[in-house]
This record gives structure tokens, C-alpha cells and sequence, in this order.
């Protein structure tokens, strides 16, 4: 049976998740059609703009993202304190970036309001969008919805774009952070779609590489600025704020010595010595390898230490979190 998707989101036990969304059949996302010819690749940027947008509008940080021929991944961390310290004026100036308004909201911010009850009535409907703009399934439901009626449109056709809803994975601790950004950085290099972590574009990798999302201004009309992805903390993280717990420089070297190992036609090989980051967040060089490769196949529902998994199922009602086993000979 399906599961409500509330159920499969806690962020009492990790704001961090792994979000993926594939297209329809033979629908395209990008890329291009070997049948047709025609090319779909312009649709790589729509991808990006929209999403760098939303996580700008949202209390949702954007960690890593990889957009693919026919599906794409994103990591975010969701940002419940960042929420609750908007103003209730600001939560208005963001919900209005993707919705209408209401006609109680317009009043009591014009003043009009004629009663208590009518301003809190008010005050309930942005606290509602309040918690909206940090929910997962509304950040999904604003790109995929947008994306299928721009494609569609295109098309010159009508019905479903993408293949049902957004699959999500809770990542429960540093590890599985880790494993699945790099898991997604690295999509582009094992399809080989790009050579290297500097040409692989339509991903937060190429982002961070080369300081930038795109050469393209950001066509969305946002009043405010393009929010920067998630930051590396280092690891005397405790007093800082939140961000990832690693080394930037530290993950680029990780990413290269990996895409050289798991491209089969590539002739490098890097000695297990090397893997000092992994082998501090309790890695082998081996499971690391498997999990970078496997991370999206092998592993569902939530991921991290049998400790994360079983604290993360009794928070959402569950006896146990699939995988179970798998994981514990991966993640030690």
C-alpha cells in the first residue's frame, strides 16, 4: 500500500532528504529523442532556474541536484527555523511568488479588517502558508507541476508528464549525506554525459566548481536574491550554523578519485590509503564504492545507522525501515 507521504518525513530526526522525480514513459525531460530527433536539452535549464528559484522562495535548502534525460534528483534541507522567523509580511511576499492571495490576507495587510475574528482568521491562513513554505511535497508540487505544463505546452499535448509522485529517501545522518550528494553529483559522469566534475552541467557539482548555476540570468520575476545552495561547515561544526559537515575541497577530491574508479572507461585507480574522508565517517573503500553506485537502487524509505533507522521509525509509526540489513553492512 502507498504511504502518506507525512509519514515518510520527519524532521525531527533529519531535515536532510533525497528527492527524485521520472518522467512518464517515453516522455523527455531533456536530452534527445533517438526516435523524433528533436532535442530536448533546453529543458535542462528550465530544470535548474525553477528550482534554484523555489528553494529561494522556500524555507528549503538546496544541497546537491542532477538533471538527467528523463528523471532528476535533488538533496534539500529543510529549514524549519528559517520559517518560523519570517515576519508575517514576508511569508505573504512569498506565497505570492507562486499563488494567489486571499481576500482576508489583503484586507489585514491593508488594514481593512473589521473585526478580531476576521484578523485572525487572517493570521491563520499565512500561518497555513507559513508551514506550507517549508513542506517538502509543496516545494515537489510547485516544480513538477510547472515543468509538466511548460513541457506539455510544447508538446502540444496533454495528460500526465511525469510517472506518479516524487520518491524521497530521509538521509539520517552525516554518512548518508555524504554517500547520497555523491551519488548525485556523480550521475551525470557514470552516464556519460560529461568527462569531468567541471563539465558536468545541470548539476550542483558544476555549480560549486564553477561558481555558478549557468550562464543564464534566472527567468523567474523574484523580488529577492537567488539563494546560494547548501554550504560545507567543515567538521568543528557544534557553534556554527547549519550547513553540511565536511570540507568542500575534501568533497571535490572525493568526487574525482570516485567518478575515476566507478567509469569503467577510465584507467586511474586510487589505493584504498587514499580514502581518508571515508574512512573517518567509518567507511571501506569497498562499501563506499557500492553505495556511491548503488545509493539510488539499493536503498529506500530513509537511510543511515541501525540507531537513525530505528529512531526514525518509531517517529513515523513504523516497526522497521526496509533495507535494514543491506544498510548495516554498508554504513557501519
Amino acid at each position: 500500500m502507498t504511504q502518506a507521504r507525512k509519514s515518510q518525513i520527519c524532521t525531527a530526526d533529519t531535515c536532510f532528504y533525497h528527492l527524485i522525480s521520472r518522467c512518464v514513459r517515453r516522455a523527455f525531460l531533456c536530452g534527445e529523442d533517438k526516435y523524433s530527433g528533436k532535442s530536448f536539452e533546453h529543458r535542462r535549464q528550465w530544470m535548474v532556474d525553477r528550482i534554484r528559484f523555489l528553494t529561494s522562495v522556500f524555507a528549503i535548502d538546496l544541497a546537491a541536484y542532477a538533471v538527467l534525460s528523463n528523471h532528476y534528483h535533488i538533496v534539500v534541507y529543510v529549514n524549519e527555523n528559517e520559517a518560523n522567523s519570517w515576519t508575517n509580511e514576508e511569508v505573504c511576499k512569498r506565497w505570492l511568488q507562486l499563488y494567489s492571495g486571499h481576500v482576508l490576507v489583503t484586507h489585514w495587510q491593508q488594514g481593512k479588517t473589521t473585526s478580531e475574528a476576521e484578523v485572525q482568521a487572517a493570521l491563520e491562513i499565512i500561518e497555513k502558508w507559513r508551514n506550507r513554505l517549508s513542506d517538502i511535497s509543496w516545494l515537489m508540487r510547485a516544480l513538477n507541476e510547472y515543468i509538466a505544463r511548460k513541457a506539455n505546452k510544447e508538446d502540444e499535448c496533454k495528460g500526465r508528464f511525469w510517472e506518479g509522485r516524487f520518491k524521497s529517501q530521509a538521509l539520517l545522518d552525516d554518512k548518508a549525506v555524504l554517500a547520497c550528494m555523491a551519488y548525485v553529483d556523480l550521475n551525470p559522469i557514470r552516464a556519460g554525459m560529461a568527462n569531468s566534475l567541471q563539465t558536468s552541467q545541470y548539476t550542483s557539482i558544476f555549480e560549486r566548481a564553477n561558481d555558478k548555476a549557468s550562464e543564464h540570468d534566472h527567468p523567474e520575476n523574484l523580488s529577492f536574491k537567488i539563494k546560494p545552495l547548501l554550504g560545507f561547515i567543515g567538521y568543528e561544526h557544534q557553534e556554527q550554523p547549519h550547513g553540511i559537515c565536511y570540507s568542500l575541497i575534501d568533497y571535490f577530491n572525493l568526487l574525482e578519485e570516485t567518478g575515476r574508479i566507478i567509469r569503467a572507461d577510465k584507467s586511474g585507480h586510487i589505493d584504498a590509503s587514499q580514502f581518508t574522508l571515508l574512512a573517518q565517517r567509518g567507511f571501506t573503500d569497498k562499501n563506499w564504492m557500492y553505495v556511491a553506485e548503488h545509493f539510488g537502487k539499493e536503498f529506500h524509505q530513509a537511510v543511515g545507522s541501525l540507531s537513525k533507522l530505528a529512531m526514525f521509525a518509531e517517529h513515523t509509526n513504523k516497526h522497521w525501515i526496509s533495507g535494514q540489513r543491506q544498510q548495516a553492512a554498508r554504513f557501519r
